[in-house]
């Protein structure tokens, strides 16, 4: 998912432990420290260990890691602000002790799971404020990793911010049942124009919106208050010096930014209780009935899951490596066929490929999730799944970019932000990293050279992208090389941030331009695809919804092309396109980039479906074999074009094809070197399957003599006859 990257330092979170130190003062506490993150308080199973001296309550070793780290992140965030220095300011300093120090709790223990402001369990009308700058700026807004919009003032913008003049200001929570809260996760505000953040804050709670208590100091007896953030991006982490049963949740900024707003993003960490009064009703629990591994899985947990479904399916699955990250991790494929490791004639190759932006770790686990899946359905005789598997070879890439992952991975869900452990580990973005071909097809169209002088299709790498001092990252290669060893035919993109399927072109045709409708030759056929695959997600599908951050792709189905979202250069979509066979769309699968491990459930019967019928897809169109009529041996290379469509695509090595096309009637053409073209009506209907469009194409006179030449045979008398003719007519 692409969008507004601001501040791209990423600095572990804050915790909240408790600090004595009398000269310390609100801006130092509220500044996030260099300990571990505190990943096990939000997915125990997935996260390390807290710090011993985290561990033991020991207040006195506590502060000793604050004091002596923090002047550490003063000086990395003074490299990193560009903007004057920010000092602390719009009210004054709250102090909970007499010693004027924020007095903050002694003991942390592991808390319950998101409530879902940042995935959207949480709805707009559960989000109360005390005031708010403007609609943009609303209680809505003030939800984790929420991304603003472009324009300056934009009616959705990154963050709740409350007015000027509000100096009480608080954002409310009403989670609508009992809920036992352990924690609260800030943020600034998301803008390009504007800093803005919240340095600390207090937390009260109530059962019925009219009487409130105050999370306090079991030391002190005095409010607690919590330090929250010291950039816009980086998710600070509080948990309660006890947990608080309650109904509503209030978060009442102490502190901001000088010269800026009161103005956040959270997240809360609640789990729901039961009511024994009964005065609420019971809500369905978001779940699956699948028998499935539902959980994060790090790299090592991968391998093992992968290994795991290999030895329950050894035959129709088969696991292989394309390649290596920049760290040496291996880019493993689960591939799954009826025949594994080899390409069967008439078959057409699929794939889905997830985790090029390292955080965003939804795509990951979904692809996990149907490689589990497909293998126990096939065991059970699943109708669906034995068709998938017999009629096609499905390859699976889970993690294309295992360097970022795990990084994301080590910061646990709520900790990793929108930006951290999206690139490689050589700081590349994947998906602006390959080869740009758009430019090159583009050049050759407006100086009319296509497709007779420059082909239309299989565009060949640019000069400077094979440079040994070209900027490409192993990962890509890894990528590009398994494109041209396999013959496929479809592929999705697994992305997160939003819900949204795009489709190429990505890039703008106009140069420098933002955004720009740029459609592919092959427009009806992406369409077509994205509106499959967003049709049958559920999530996509819930007209309930809100939109993820500034843009509702609902107006549209859920669809967009992407260069009219936003232009991307070396998009992998673009590169399959153009240098492949391969149609290829992104999936935008959650608004939550890295959804907690309880979510992932429910997520995955979001997308079950879609990921299912969007494989099927591979049957619409026409496929068939081209063949040499005097061998019947098939001709590996030869042009597929259809009339009116300026793209062609090309035979694999044993003659066959395969040509996405929505219903209707084509005018179809196959050729080869040294062969006669052949032109016939095929006619793609709304039935299930592709249309058999077979080919025989005869030699050329002048291939039949080479061919003859070549074994020292004598010419025949009637093809020295016909070539004789022909010179006749030439002179």
């Amino acid at each position: 998912m692409w969008g507004p990257l601001l501040t791209l330092a990423a600095f572990a979170p804050a915790v909240g432990l408790g600090l004595g130190t009398p000269s310390a003062s609100v801006l130092d506490l509220a500044r996030p420290s260099t300990t571990e993150p505190l990943g096990s308080t939000l997915a125990p199973s997935s996260s390390p260990a807290l710090p011993p001296a985290k561990a033991n309550g020991t207040l006195k070793q506590h502060t000793r890691i604050r004091i002596i780290r923090k002047k550490k992140v003063i000086l990395k965030k003074r490299k990193k602000l560009t903007s004057p220095s920010f000092p602390v300011t719009a009210k004054p300093l709250v102090t909970t002790s007499s010693a004027g120090t924020l007095n903050l709790f002694e003991k942390q223990e592991p808390g319950c799971p998101p409530l879902g402001l940042e995935s959207l369990r949480v709805s707009d009308s559960q989000l109360e404020a005390s005031s708010s700058q403007s609609f943009g700026l609303g209680p809505h807004r003030g939800r984790l990793n929420i991304q603003s919009g472009l324009e300056d003032g934009d009616l959705y913008d990154g963050a709740w911010c409350a007015e000027q003049q509000d100096t009480e200001p608080w954002l409310q929570v009403d989670t609508r049942k009992p809920t036992r809260f352990s924690g609260i996760v800030t943020q600034g505000r998301n803008s390009i124009w504007r800093y803005d953040w919240v340095t600390s804050y207090k937390v009260q709670f109530s059962n019925d919106s009219q009487n409130w208590w105050r999370s306090r100091n079991h030391s002190s007896g005095m409010d607690s208050v919590f330090p929250a953030n010291s950039d816009p991006e980086t998710p600070v982490l509080n948990l309660l010096p006890e947990p608080q049963v309650a109904r509503f949740i209030r978060l009442l900024p102490q502190t901001w930014l000088q010269g800026g707003s009161s103005c956040l993003r959270a997240e809360i960490l609640g789990c729901p209780i039961s009511d024994p009064n009964d005065l609420f009703p019971e809500t369905h629990t978001p779940g699956s009935s699948d028998p499935l591994d539902f959980q994060h899985h790090n790299y090592k947990a991968m391998r093992k899951l992968m290994k795991q479904v290999n030895e329950k399916c050894p035959n129709i699955t088969r696991i292989y490596s394309i390649g290596k990250s920049y760290q040496g991790l291996k880019l493993y494929v689960m591939e799954m066929s009826d025949h594994p490791g080899e390409h069967e004639l008439g078959e057409p190759e699929v794939r889905y490929v997830a985790g090029m932006h390292g955080n965003e770790a939804l795509g990951r686990e979904l692809v996990l999730l149907l490689m589990q899946y497909l293998c126990r359905e096939y065991l059970r005789g699943d109708p669906r799944v034995t068709r998938l598997l017999n009629e096609m070879r499905i390859h699976l890439l889970p993690s294309m970019n295992p360097d970022g992952y795990e990084i994301a991975y080590r910061r646990g869900s709520e900790l990793v932000g929108w930006a951290e452990g999206r690139w490689t580990h050589q700081s590349i973005d994947l998906n602006h990293n390959f080869a740009d071909l758009n430019t090159q097809l583009w050049d050759a169209e407006d100086d009319g050279l296509v497709p007779h002088i420059v082909p239309n299709h299989h565009l060949p790498l640019p000069t400077y992208y094979t440079l040994p001092n070209a900027t490409v990252a192993p990962e890509t290669w890894a990528v590009i090389n398994w494109m041209k060893r396999i013959p496929f035919v479809l592929s999705a993109n697994l992305h997160g941030g939003e819900l949204v399927v795009s489709y190429p072109y990505d890039m703008t045709r106009t140069p420098w331009a933002a955004r720009e409708l740029t459609p592919t030759p092959d427009d009806a056929v992406f369409q077509w695809l994205s509106t499959v695959y967003a049709g049958t997600s559920r999530v996509m599908q819930d007209t309930d919804r809100r939109p993820c951050h500034s843009q509702d792709f609902s107006l549209h189905g859920n669809i967009i092309n992407g260069a009219d979202w936003h232009t991307v250069p070396g998009s992998m979509n673009d590169f399959s396109y153009l240098h492949t066979n391969c149609f290829e769309v992104t999936v935008e699968l959650s608004c939550d980039k890295f959804p907690h491990e309880s979510e992932l459930p429910q997520e995955w019967e979001n997308n079950k479906d879609a990921l299912l019928t969007y494989l099927e897809q591979v049957r619409m169109g026409i496929a068939g074999v081209v063949r040499d009529k005097d061998t019947e041996e098939g001709i590996a290379d030869a042009v597929i074009v259809v009339d009116g469509i300026n793209h062609d695509v090309t035979t694999a090595w044993g003659g066959d094809y395969w040509r996405l096309l929505t219903p209707g009637d084509y005018m179809v053409t196959a050729s080869a070197e040294g062969y006669h073209a052949v032109t016939r009506s095929c006619q793609v209907t709304f039935e299930e399957g592709p249309t058999p469009c077979n080919f025989l194409l005869t030699k050329t006179p002048k291939q039949r003599l080479r061919e003859l030449l070549a074994t020292g045979a004598k010419v025949p008398p009637d093809l020295r006859r016909r070539l004789e003719r022909l010179r006749g007519q030439k002179d």
